[in-house]
C-alpha cells in the first residue's frame, strides 16, 4: 500500500460515493419533478447508491438498507470521513492488491477501515457490482480499470456533509417504515426490481432476495403509507405486476440503460415511476339514527360474536349511504341482516353454517309465513318411529334420556313439514330450545357443571320449544322487498353486485379461537341432520371436524380479506373486526384501500360475551370493535 495525503477541499454538491447496480442517477431528471414541494422527513429504506438522497440533501432524513456492509460505509463517511480517506489513500489499483483486500473479512476490521475496503473494492471490481457468496464473502472479480478514482476526497467530504443530517439505519424496510413514516413525510422506494429482461437474474449483483410475494407485501405497505398521509415515489421495472399492484396511481414509463449487462443488446430497458400522493381525508360523518322498532322483535341470542349490541353503531354508518340491497356475508345469528331488513333494505343473508342459514330462512327470507302454535304442539308428539340418532349418539352428554328422545321426535316431525318456512321456524325453535337448556349455551363440555340457576334451565325442553316458536313467529314481517337466505362459502358465493356488503367473519387472534363449530357442533348437527359431517367418536363431546376456513391463520385471514375486498370492490364495504385480532388495523386499512378510494375506521368500545378461555379472569374480552368502511 502507498501513503498519500489530501488537503480537505471545500464542500461541493454531494453525489453517490458508490457505483451501484440499479442506481437512480440516470432517472433523476424524471424523478425530481415528482418530489413534493414540501414534506416532513425524507425516508429511503432501500438506499443502495443513494442517488435520490444525495440529489435532495434533505434537512431531515431517515435512510436505511438491509445490507450491513453498505450501512457501515455511510455511517463511517458521515461520522469519521477523515479516517475513511486515510485508509482509502493507502490502496493501489493492482490485481494483486485487489484480491488480497477482497480476502479480508470486513467484520474483523475497524469500522472506518472496513468502509474504506468496501469503497476500494467497489471502484476497482468488475462493473461496480456488489455480490456475495453463500458465506457472505464478496466475490466479484477484479475490473482491470487503468485509472479508477479510488479516493475521491472531495466527493466523500460532500457526502459526509449530507449524511450527517440523516439517521442511518440497518434494517428491514417494513420495520423502518412502520416506525418512522408519519403523515406528510416523503418516502422514496427503490426496491430490487421485478425480474424482466436484463434484470431477470438480479441476484447476481445483490445479496437481497426479493420475489413477487415480497413485492405484493411491499404494495400493502405502500397502501398503508398512502392512507397514513405520506407522499410516496416508487421505481420498478416495467412489469405487469406493477400495474396490478398500483392500479389506482399514476405510472410513468422511462427508457433506461442497464449498465450491468454483459450483452450490449440487452442494455436498453424500461423503468416505471409510480407516484402515490397522500390520501385526502374526507371523514365520514357518523350520526346516530333511530332503528325501526321491528328490530327488537328478533329473538335475543347468546351466539358467539353476535352484533346485537352494535346494531345502532352499524346503522349509524350504513345509513349515510344510499343503498337498496345489502349482503350480510357472514350472517351468524342473523341479527344484522334482520336489522337491515327492518330498515327497508332488500337483504341477502349468507353463512356457511347450516344453523345460521336456518335462522335467516325463518326470519329474513320469510316475509309472511308463521307456524301456528297448535301445529307446533303436534310436533312434540311422536307420529312415527325416529332413528333415535340423538338418543344413541349423545346419551348422557348434554340432556336427559327423555329430552334426547324428544329431540329425536322433533327432528323426525320437522323433516316431514312440507312448507320450507314452517320447517325453518320449527328448526330454529328447536335449536334455540337446545341452547337455552344448556348452561352457557355451548357444547364444549358435557354435563351441567356451569348451571347458574337461570330460569331457562328450569323450563322443560318442550316449553322452551313452544316459547321459541312464538318468538320466531313474532319476528316474521314483510318489508316489501325480496330477501333471500343462502348457505355458501363466502369466497364462492355468487350474487349480483349488492349496494352494500357487511362482513363479520370469524376473528383470528392468537389469544383465543374462532371455531364456531366447536362451540355449537350439536345444534349445527341438528340443522344439517349430521349429513356431510363425520363425528369424531374419540372426543368426549362427540363433535365433528370444524369447517375449513382461511380465517384460522393470520396469513390466511389477510389473503381472504384481500380476495373478498376485490370480489366486492364495486360495493360499499362495512367490516366488523376486533382490536385484538389479526390482521392489524393498519393492515386492514391497506388491504381495503387497494380497492376503495375512501377507507374510514370507526372504533366502538365493546365487551364480548365470552372471555379468553385460557384465563377467564382477564379483561381480554373488553376490546374495541372496529368498523372499517370502504366507499
Amino acid at each position: 500500500m502507498t501513503e498519500t495525503t489530501f488537503t480537505k477541499p471545500a464542500v461541493t454538491q454531494a453525489k453517490p460515493i458508490l457505483k451501484w447496480a440499479g442506481g437512480k442517477t440516470q432517472l433523476l431528471d424524471s424523478l425530481l419533478p415528482k418530489v413534493p414541494a414540501s414534506y416532513g422527513k425524507y425516508i429511503e429504506p432501500f438506499l443502495g447508491g443513494g442517488a435520490m438522497f444525495f440529489a435532495l440533501q434533505p434537512e431531515h432524513a431517515v435512510i436505511a438498507d438491509s445490507n450491513p456492509e453498505l450501512i457501515n460505509v455511510y455511517r463511517q463517511v458521515a461520522n469519521h470521513v477523515d479516517k475513511v480517506i486515510e485508509h482509502l489513500c493507502k490502496y493501489e489499483n493492482s490485481e494483486e492488491e485487489f484480491y488480497a483486500v477482497r480476502n479480508q473479512n470486513w467484520n474483523a476490521l475497524p469500522p472506518a477501515e472496513a468502509a474504506a475496503r468496501t469503497l476500494f473494492l467497489n471502484h476497482t471490481c468488475f462493473n461496480g457490482l456488489y455480490r456475495v457468496n453463500k458465506q457472505g464473502q464478496f466475490n466479484v472479480p477484479y475490473g482491470k480499470y487503468k485509472n479508477p478514482k479510488v479516493c475521491d476526497a472531495e466527493g466523500l467530504y460532500a457526502a459526509s456533509s449530507a449524511l450527517k443530517k440523516a439517521e442511518i439505519l440497518c434494517g428491514d424496510y417494513f420495520l423502518v417504515l412502520e416506525h418512522y413514516a408519519q403523515p406528510g413525510d416523503f418516502v422514496f422506494l427503490d426496491p430490487p426490481y421485478l425480474p424482466v429482461s436484463a434484470y431477470s437474474d438480479f441476484k447476481r449483483y445483490t445479496k437481497e432476495q426479493f420475489y413477487e410475494g415480497d413485492h405484493i407485501e411491499l404494495a400493502k405497505c405502500v397502501m398503508r403509507l398512502h392512507e397514513r398521509g405520506c407522499h410516496v415515489l416508487l421505481t420498478n421495472s416495467n412489469h405487469p405486476l406493477v400495474y396490478e399492484l398500483y392500479a389506482p396511481f399514476a405510472i410513468d414509463v422511462v427508457q433506461t440503460k442497464r449498465h450491468i449487462s454483459c450483452n450490449g443488446n440487452s442494455r436498453q430497458g424500461e423503468d416505471v415511476i409510480v407516484t402515490i400522493p397522500p390520501k385526502t381525508k374526507t371523514p365520514l360523518k357518523v350520526l346516530p339514527k333511530p332503528l325501526s322498532e321491528q328490530v327488537s322483535a328478533y329473538p335475543p341470542t347468546r351466539f358467539m360474536g353476535s352484533k346485537s349490541k352494535l346494531l345502532s353503531n352499524i346503522w349509524a354508518v350504513a345509513s349515510q349511504f344510499k343503498t337498496e340491497t345489502v349482503l350480510d356475508l357472514f350472517s351468524g345469528s342473523g341479527i344484522v341482516g334482520y336489522m337491515f331488513k327492518a330498515q327497508g333494505k332488500a337483504v341477502v343473508s349468507n353463512d356457511y353454517m347450516a344453523m345460521s342459514a336456518v335462522f335467516s330462512k325463518a326470519m329474513i327470507e320469510n316475509n309472511s309465513v308463521t307456524l301456528p302454535l297448535e301445529e307446533a304442539k303436534e310436533l312434540l308428539v311422536s307420529k312415527k318411529e325416529s332413528d333415535h340418532f340423538v338418543a344413541t349418539t349423545f346419551q348422557g352428554l348434554y340432556y336427559t334420556d327423555e329430552e334426547n328422545d324428544l329431540i329425536d321426535t322433533l327432528r323426525t316431525n320437522i323433516a316431514a313439514i312440507r312448507d320450507q318456512y314452517k320447517r325453518a321456524i320449527a328448526m330454529t325453535a328447536l335449536i334455540r330450545a337446545c341452547t337455552k337448556k344448556r348452561p352457557r349455551g355451548i357444547f364444549t363440555y358435557v354435563g351441567h357443571r356451569y348451571d347458574d340457576g337461570r330460569s331457562d334451565l328450569q323450563k322443560s325442553l318442550s316449553q322452551q320449544f313452544l316459547e321459541a316458536v312464538e318468538a320466531v313467529n313474532k319476528a316474521v314481517f314483510d318489508n316489501g322487498k325480496t330477501n333471500s337466505s343462502k348457505q355458501c362459502d363466502a369466497m364462492e358465493l355468487k350474487v349480483d353486485s349488492p349496494d352494500m356488503v357487511y362482513i363479520d367473519p370469524p376473528y383470528y387472534s392468537p389469544l383465543s379461537d374462532n371455531e364456531y363449530v366447536r362451540r355449537y357442533h350439536f345444534v349445527e348437527g341438528l340443522a344439517r341432520d349430521w349429513k356431510g359431517v363425520e363425528i369424531q367418536e374419540y372426543t368426549q363431546t362427540k363433535k365433528f371436524k370444524s369447517y375449513p376456513t382461511p380465517f384460522s391463520t393470520r396469513m390466511g385471514a389477510a389473503d381472504a380479506f384481500d380476495k373478498l375486498f376485490k370480489k366486492f370492490a364495486k360495493s360499499i364495504l362495512i367490516v366488523s373486526y376486533s382490536s385484538n385480532s389479526l390482521p392489524t388495523q393498519d393492515e386492514m386499512v391497506a388491504l381495503m384501500a387497494k380497492y376503495k378510494e375512501h377507507v374510514e375506521v370507526i372504533p366502538v368500545d365493546y365487551k364480548y360475551s365470552f372471555g379468553n378461555q385460557k384465563d377467564a379472569k382477564t379483561n381480554r374480552n373488553s376490546v374495541q370493535e372496529y368498523l372499517f368502511v370502504g366507499y
